[in-house]
């Protein structure tokens, strides 16, 4: 692993994984996610004690549209929270990096690789995760530290990232890199 990696939280908000969260009263199962979201917990402590840098980023929506308004508990992080210092990235589009300043400010910070975990694994995992690798960024999918509401989705968008040049381990090996 880079010494110059950064740990990429994406979207693990109220509205996308809690059982009262806006996704769950439409009638999906976020079983999957509140998985995903306690291995992230896990991976966050690990990347914190080996020194790398966590990163949380949040979608931010405004009055009127379905998940995430801002100002309200749906747009609240839930699974890892942020520290003091930590940075907190807000965005409006599926991908971490379109219009949020996240490439400049990770170059800025020597950051060459990013680990991304999160919600969810075909939506902004999937897009953050081809935006990093059209910006140079070494991308490395923490497969269970992610999810999506349907298994089949998971495992499709897994496969589609490893083919396009994403590593793909679990929390436990990114964790035992990171401490050592």
């Amino acid at each position: 692993m880079s010494a110059r990696a950064a740990l990429l939280l994406i979207d693990m908000q109220v509205d996308f994984g809690a059982p009262d969260g806006a996704v769950a009263r439409q009638g999906r199962d976020v079983t999957m996610a509140q998985a995903a979201m306690a291995k992230a917990v896990t991976l966050a402590e690990a990347a914190r004690a080996g020194g790398v840098p966590v990163v949380f980023v949040r979608l931010l929506a405004r009055p009127g549209e379905e998940f995430c308004v801002e100002g309200t508990v749906g747009a609240d992080f839930i699974g890892p929270l942020p520290r003091p210092g930590e940075m907190i990235v807000s965005k409006s589009r599926f991908s971490a990096f379109t219009d949020t300043g996240l490439a400049e400010q990770l170059r800025a910070l020597g950051i060459d690789t990013v680990v991304l975990a999160g919600l969810t694994t075909e939506c902004c995992i999937q897009a953050s995760a081809w935006a990093a690798l059209e910006q140079d960024f070494r991308v490395i999918l923490a497969a269970d530290a992610c999810a999506a509401y349907e298994q089949d989705l998971h495992r499709h968008a897994l496969k589609a990232l490893e083919l396009s040049g994403t590593t793909i381990a679990s929390s436990a090996e990114l964790g035992a890199s990171w401490i050592k």
